[in-house]
């Protein structure tokens, strides 16, 4: 679960953008950085992802993500939904990132199928999960995706 010292009443990080370490560590494992404004849905995904072994960061907002996939914090996945709060989308949070990170892996989420092409077409290591997804497929595209 999520650490609820960082929770503020509302159920909402802190400054909207607090990273939520998973509780399990370990450098052997791969990192996931998911960013969704949606705490319940970080939750349940940073549960499912530790449960397979991943060491989850959670933040609620793009510039929040960015900061930590600009800094040299390994990632090896980036989860963000399409529409996020304070002035960056998923995709531009996961294009930012390719600057410094071109080989970063990414998975985008949306409740709104064409939303995530608004842009175009997707980069190669860049895929599109549809809400709401089976928890178990969410797992197995992660661990594929990471593997490949």
């Amino acid at each position: 679960m999520l650490g609820l010292q960082a929770l503020e009443k509302t159920g909402k990080p802190k400054d909207g953008g607090e990273v939520l370490p998973s509780r399990q560590t370990g450098n052997e494992r791969r990192t996931i950085l998911v960013i969704d404004d949606e705490v319940a849905l970080l939750a349940i995904i940073a549960d499912v992802l530790e449960e397979n072994g991943f060491i989850v960061l959670t933040v609620a907002d793009g510039p929040a993500g960015l900061e930590l996939l600009r800094s040299d914090r390994a990632i090896d996945l980036l989860i963000t939904d399409i529409r996020l709060p304070k002035g960056m989308n998923g995709r531009e949070v996961a294009e930012a990132a390719r600057m410094t990170r071109p080989d970063l892996k990414v998975l985008l989420m949306t409740g709104y199928a064409g939303s995530a092409l608004d842009g175009g077409p997707l980069a190669g290591g860049m895929e599109v999960m549809t809400k709401p997804f089976n928890l178990i497929r969410l797992a197995d595209r992660v661990t594929r995706l990471i593997e490949s």
